[in-house]
């Protein structure tokens, strides 16, 4: 019985092949952050997806996401003004926060 399980296995039809995935020319469109978060991420305009790898970068090397709540990210003095004031946001408000500071 086990030999006709496997070759039913090999009978299926071969995968199709995936083509690349596209990635959303939104984006990819350079976006200049403003004085308060060119601070953190230069001041060069950059796409959205390079911006969020160098504000993690920024977080990751600061430490300053919370031990306990992984989700949770402590502000220090250059992410302070970028919150609105808040000492620490949740991930999901920090790229709402994050995009007040951006100008297309």
């Amino acid at each position: 019985m086990a030999s006709t399980k496997s070759s039913s296995k090999s009978v299926k039809k071969p995968a199709a092949k995936k083509s690349a995935r596209k990635p959303n020319a939104a984006f990819l469109k350079p976006v200049q952050p403003d004085e308060l978060l060119a601070a953190v991420v230069g001041a060069k305009p950059l796409p959205r997806t390079d911006l969020t790898k160098k504000l993690w970068d920024y977080i990751k090397k600061n430490k300053l996401q919370d031990a306990k709540v992984r989700t949770q990210i402590n502000a220090d003095d250059k992410l302070k003004p970028i919150f609105n004031g808040k000492k620490a946001v949740s991930m999901f408000e920090m790229t709402k926060l994050v995009s007040g500071h951006l100008k297309s």
